[in-house]
């Protein structure tokens, strides 16, 4: 395995590797992220994961210095799936100067996360596209843990025609229910033995909506008033129609349960399928 935190040499090296599958990290990967370096591997021997953690798209108040930072940790994991490449730069490779130009996004990105983390998805396809220009890829593979994000890449790629195909790969939960997340190492005991009513209060929404309940926006109300009386501070629980992420209608059968909600200084995003 190379490790490679200089644009030119990467670049050099890749132009001779066909096709290549891309997973781009902020690092301390957990099993989620191995589960989608795995699905990469199983479509090419060409593998480049990015670790890279992005300041575009953290507030000014969220958690980017003490964002967890484990390179050495995160190039052994690689190293054990064989991935052939590593491309770990820090801020003044992929920002040598201001980033001015920054993406303007369509309005489902000011929705859902967008509406409480503004901007968050312009510092994401920025430094997505970045990455897509540096390492020019045939694949990339994202997690459908990150619902949203996925859609919005995955709306960049053809409305702005780049010659990438998105992989969605699954969401990797704990023997609870939890899905997997670097902050989820913010959790003490007590709130990690809690954080799994998130998942549990998706289902519960999942099978009222199989059984036939087609008010959504009581399902909605009555699971945040669930988890606010468990002590969660509930940012959002939506059903959205999975093809445009707006907000669904009686009769859609297209959906999606998202999911942001905080315990004490941790906050927690999930989503399910329907």
């Amino acid at each position: 395995m190379k490790i490679f935190n200089d644009i030119n040499s990467l670049r050099k090296i890749l132009s001779r590797k066909q096709p290549i599958a891309f997973v781009p990290t902020m690092g301390n990967l957990h099993a989620g992220h191995l589960a989608l370096i795995k699905q990469a591997k199983q479509l090419t021997d060409n593998v480049v994961a990015s670790i890279f953690v992005n300041r575009l798209q953290f507030l000014p108040h969220e958690d980017f210095n003490r964002y967890p930072r484990t390179l050495d940790d995160d190039c052994r994991l690689l190293s054990e799936l064989n991935v052939n490449i590593v491309f770990a730069p820090n801020e003044e490779i992929l920002f040598p100067t201001k980033q001015e130009f920054l993406l303007a996004l369509p309005s489902v990105a000011d929705t859902l996360e967008g509406e409480f983390r503004p901007g968050f998805f312009r510092g994401v396809a920025t430094i997505v596209l970045k990455l897509f220009n540096i390492i020019q890829p045939d694949i990339a593979v994202f997690g459908k843990k990150d619902y949203q994000q996925l859609y919005i890449v995955q709306e960049m790629v053809r409305q702005l025609n780049l010659p990438v195909e998105i992989i969605a790969g699954e969401t990797i939960r704990a023997h609870d229910g939890l899905a997997l997340s670097s902050r989820n190492q913010y959790l003490n005991a007590a709130q990690r033995s809690e954080a799994c009513q998130l998942y549990q209060i998706l289902l519960q929404i999942k099978r009222e909506i199989i059984s036939g309940h087609q008010d959504f926006l009581s399902l909605q109300e009555n699971a945040t008033q669930h988890l606010t009386g468990r002590g969660w501070k509930v940012d959002y629980i939506r059903i959205q129609k999975r093809s445009s992420l707006m907000p669904a209608q009686k009769g859609d059968d297209d959906l999606v349960i998202l999911a942001a909600a905080w315990l004490d200084k941790t906050r927690l995003i999930d989503n399910l399928e329907l």
